[in-house]
């Protein structure tokens, strides 16, 4: 085998994985019920409307997708996990918005050069494992003059901070491959596009989470629906003593997040980078 067999092969096995972890758990019905306002804020901030051909990396079960199609414009919702998207199709049809659905790769997107009018990712494309890799194919996709936007967690936001506190539990990650939440990083953003943007504006905002009741709730409610949560306990199942300790850190970190604002139950800020940049002519 060829060293560049050899590499490509690593590839799918790693993008197999990947797969899989996002199909385990219930991701759409963690983004619906935790986030659902995140797509159409990327939406609006990226002036998608009727006419435009968008398409949306990492889509998931169409957090942003869907807003864009009720927006108007032509979607293509793209996700190398599959799986989540008969939760997608039925929100659209509850909401009555019309889009196609298409399994594709970030790092090698099936699309031509210069095919969309505007590529955007909420969430979604930072879990990419090669991050230039799937910074040139948003580039690539996109046409001259067309939007690129995105939204992704910060590394010191609560989710940066969650991926932090289960690292020391994970597997070790695969040679080349970085951290999702550096897509939450201005200037690592910026880097990754280089001189093929311009007009960059980037925003640090927070969205607000009220949904569980104790800081063991969020533990208990990421074990069971968060693919990369459920990996990394995956990973430690056979040594008691780890597992319990994971628990109590992620239990900690709500706690120590928690805003105690004295209505009841626990309160997070989740913040998150919203960047959006016009490819160059």
């Amino acid at each position: 085998m060829t060293m560049q067999n050899s590499e490509a092969e690593a590839d799918r096995a790693l993008k197999a994985k990947h797969r899989a972890m996002w199909a385990q758990g219930d991701y759409p019905s963690l983004a619906a019920e935790i986030i659902p306002g995140l797509g159409a804020i990327l939406v609006e901030a990226c002036g998608v409307g009727s006419g435009q051909r968008v398409l949306d990396v990492g889509a998931g079960s169409g957090n942003a997708a869907i807003p864009a199609a009720l927006a108007g414009a032509d979607v293509v919702a793209s996700d190398l996990t599959p799986e989540l998207f008969e939760a997608g199709r039925r929100v659209a049809e509850q909401q009555g918005a019309r889009l196609t659905w298409q399994e594709a790769d970030a790092e090698a997107l099936p699309f031509g050069d210069a095919e969309f009018d505007t590529v955007l990712s909420c969430v979604g494309v930072m879990f990419a494992p090669h991050h230039q890799r799937a910074a040139d194919e948003l580039v690539r996709v996109c046409r001259p003059g067309g939007t690129i936007g995105l939204l992704s967690w910060t590394p010191q936001g609560f989710i940066g901070r969650m991926f932090a506190t289960m690292k020391p539990y994970a597997p070790p990650p695969p040679p080349g491959a970085q951290p999702p939440p550096l897509w939450g990083d201005e200037d690592h953003v910026r880097g990754l596009l280089g001189d093929r943007v311009t007009d960059v504006r980037a925003e640090r905002r927070t969205v607000r989470v009220e949904r569980f009741a104790t800081p063991e709730t969020f533990r208990d409610y990421f074990k069971e629906r968060y693919g990369p949560t459920i990996t990394v306990y995956k990973n430690i199942a056979g040594d008691p003593d780890r597992v319990a300790a994971l628990d109590r850190d992620l239990a900690a970190l709500a706690r120590d997040a928690d805003l105690g604002t004295g209505q009841g139950g626990t309160v997070l800020d989740w913040e998150y980078l919203l960047l959006t940049a016009r490819r160059a002519g």
